[in-house]
């Protein structure tokens, strides 16, 4: 049995803890009819090879906010979070097609 798919798009935000609620404001505002938030750590790698850990200290923590909504959406809301907050704090962002069943709830 086939099921029925609709395209979305996926905005990943990765942040600083502190933005959570003001990208929870700002998502609402823009149009997204929800959100999932995840609090996550993650590191890097120095061009040494020397293991940096992001998130260690209970300051340092890093929020993962996943917004589904329409391509156009999504672009609005991303161009507002590198406006807003990229100058200003560490603020990634990935954009990604998804598929989902209930159309209506994006």
């Amino acid at each position: 049995m086939s099921m029925e798919t609709h395209r979305r798009c996926q905005l990943t935000i990765i942040a600083e803890y502190v933005l959570e609620s003001r990208l929870v404001a700002l998502v609402e505002r823009l149009g997204a009819h929800g959100y999932t938030v995840h609090e996550v750590r993650g590191g890097s790698f120095s061009a040494e090879g020397e293991r940096r850990r992001e998130g260690a200290g209970e300051t340092d923590r890093t929020i993962e906010m996943k917004v589904i909504c329409g391509r156009a959406t999504a672009e609005i809301i991303a161009r507002e979070v590198l406006g807003e907050f990229g100058p200003h704090f560490s603020v990634r962002l990935l954009l990604s097609e998804v598929e989902v069943l209930r159309p209506a709830k994006y």
